[in-house]
């Protein structure tokens, strides 16, 4: 087996993370992270930011603590959960490195993947639907390709139809609570047999009628009703369906062909 990385998916809500840089790449890092919902405290002098971080600095105001000047020393690393680091010097990108990981918090210093702790993959984002492509920090370029690849081809209902199904997994939970019992082992074997059963196309045209008529007449009695008795209105030009389990073949068939293009141009 081959060393890879462990994907996660990072809740960084109310958490504090530090950036330091301002140029082009660090705007990048800002969003992603404003997009998490942490806080944020970006130091680079004034002189030096991009036009994106001034924007992104004017709109969150009350999220970004901003420091004009240079990284100084170890206060500066007091109460952060995350460091971020986006400048030129690799002299003073490594010495923040150190500092990070000497009191065990976890850094990403651009472009040198040694001093990274996780690394930033291409990602799709439909909605809910988070896609990571990473390529361990070998080619940024190529999970590049490869991300442009995968989202030309993904539904557009995929964002709708993930929402759908969250809003009908807590319907359930509501109605029949529970972790490790056996009505959760039940609960999620419905939910499983929902997402096999209907298509994307059906689930994202799914609504809070809908969802009342699947818990009643689907789960209550053990089974899970057909569209048309959810309510869902049948096309006469239906698009081809894709059931989630459908979609995650897709993907990983999409990477694999994507590879394989990748290697007959070389």
């Amino acid at each position: 087996m081959p060393t890879t990385s462990l994907l996660l998916a990072w809740q960084l809500k109310g958490k504090r993370v530090l950036i330091v840089g301002g140029g082009d790449v660090a705007s990048g890092r800002l969003e992603s992270i404003l997009a998490a919902e942490a806080l944020v405290t970006l130091i680079s002098p004034r002189q030096g930011l991009h036009s994106k971080t001034l924007g992104l600095l004017q709109q969150n105001p009350d999220r970004i603590l901003y420091r004009d000047r240079d990284f100084s020393a170890t206060q500066d690393l007091e109460g952060i959960d995350m460091v971020l680091t986006a400048i030129d010097d690799t002299n003073i990108s490594r010495s923040i490195c150190n500092l990070a990981r000497e009191r065990r918090i976890p850094v990403n210093v651009a472009d040198i993947p040694p001093l990274c702790d996780f690394y930033f993959g291409s990602q799709i984002q439909r909605g809910n639907l988070q896609v990571l492509i990473s390529t361990n920090g070998q080619s940024p370029k190529l999970a590049n390709i490869i991300k442009k690849q995968i989202e030309s081809n993904l539904p557009e209902s995929v964002a709708k139809a993930i929402e759908n199904v969250g809003a009908l997994r807590a319907k359930l939970r509501e109605r029949a609570p529970g972790v490790g019992s056996d009505v959760g082992k039940k609960r999620m074997r419905w939910m499983v047999d929902v997402c096999n059963k209907w298509s994307l196309e059906d689930l994202a045209l799914l609504d809070d009628q809908g969802i009342e008529k699947m818990l009643n007449l689907g789960w209550e009695k053990g089974t899970v009703i057909s569209t048309s008795e959810a309510g869902i209105p049948t096309s006469r030009f239906k698009l081809p369906e894709y059931t989630l389990p459908a979609v995650a073949g897709f993907l990983s068939g999409s990477l694999i062909t994507c590879l394989a293009v990748i290697a007959r141009r070389r």
